[in-house]
């Protein structure tokens, strides 16, 4: 699916009364995850264990 065919289903789904700030807010919703899923896949995540001890070092603060 391209970019203007996920942008028009994704508001599709949203209500018939949605507003302005919802359109915005669910296509920089669905812009951020494309962008998060595109890092992964270049290899630009953070390993879980590394997330692991961040969240023991903040949660232990």
């Amino acid at each position: 699916m391209n970019t203007k065919e996920l942008a028009i289903q994704s508001l599709q789904e949203l209500p018939d009364d949605a507003s302005w700030e919802d359109i915005q807010e669910r296509i920089n919703f669905v812009a951020g995850i494309r962008k998060g899923l595109r890092e992964l896949d270049e290899g630009k995540g953070i390993p879980h264990a590394r997330v692991k001890e961040e969240f023991a070092e903040w949660l232990s603060a």
